[in-house]
């Protein structure tokens, strides 16, 4: 069974603390690793109410539990076609939220030390290069709740690809974005998961599209429940979407309702049909 907390709360950093709670918290992940990246989406410089990127009162929500247990966190993005990661960093206000935390913000595209990490049984890459930080650290996927065009959905699989230091990303779109994000999940799998619903977006997506004040946090250890967990609040099909359903099938995670254990609130008192492209 897989743990997944769904939390219904106010936009406070007390409802981002119990969602990490219920979701099992950081302590276990810290025996294994020193320290923590809090990975973000920054794919826009468009600020947390458009729910297009990451909210910094869930960014700071996490940095405040993570540096309980961590020597160290760091929050982490790269560069997108669209944009400079450093430039949403300031204009959405986490690096306020960095200064006043003390934590240090890493744009992963400057990294020059790299890994270079052979994905076995690639749907369509056989390798992939990313900073040797990621892989030496615990990854903390604080992604957004919201609709892609290409992908369906962008949750929790989706946010990790934004790991990969290329700041020419669209490549990937030409090999299959929702094949790459499997091999990418293949080899750098998140030890936590939260979706940001406090703002969420539906419509074309990743960047346009209607906001949706959901007030929601999803979050868990295994990445597929969470992202599945999230499709059916949105009232999409998990199975329906190619990188979710070939995630389960590898073996990455759970993705049926009777194998998920949900705590918090029930996925049917704050269900929504999500507008799709």
């Amino acid at each position: 069974m897989a743990r997944v907390a769904l939390i219904k709360g106010p936009r406070k950093l007390e409802t981002v603390y119990q969602a990490v709670e219920l979701a099992g918290g950081f302590k276990q992940i810290s025996k294994h690793h020193l320290r923590a990246l809090i990975k973000v989406n920054f794919i826009s410089t468009k600020t947390y109410e458009t729910g297009v990127t990451t909210d910094p009162l869930v960014v700071e929500g996490l940095i405040r539990s993570a540096q309980k247990v961590f020597d160290q966190v760091l929050v982490v993005e790269s560069d997108a076609s669209m944009t400079d990661a450093d430039k949403p960093c300031e204009i959405t206000g986490i690096k306020d939220i960095c200064h006043e935390t003390n934590t240090r913000f890493l744009n992963l595209r400057r990294e020059k030390d790299r890994l270079k990490l052979r994905i076995p049984d690639g749907e369509t890459l056989t390798q992939i290069k990313v900073p040797r930080i990621v892989v030496e650290s615990a990854i903390i996927n604080a992604a957004k709740l919201k609709t892609h065009r290409s992908t369906g959905v962008s949750l929790g699989l989706k946010n990790m690809f934004g790991l990969l230091p290329d700041k020419m990303k669209f490549k990937f779109h030409f090999r299959n974005i929702s094949k790459v994000i499997v091999d990418v999940n293949t080899v750098l799998s998140p030890d936590f998961t939260i979706v940001d619903g406090f703002y969420a977006l539906e419509g074309p997506g990743p960047t346009s599209g209607t906001p949706v004040k959901m007030n929601v946090l999803i979050a868990g250890r295994d990445v597929v429940a969470v992202d599945a967990t999230a499709c059916r609040l949105m009232g999409v099909d998990p199975e329906e979407i190619y990188h979710i359903k070939r995630a389960y099938e590898k073996g990455f995670g759970e993705i049926s309702e009777e194998r998920i254990d949900l705590i918090g609130s029930s996925i049917n008192e704050i269900k929504r049909h999500f507008k799709r492209s």
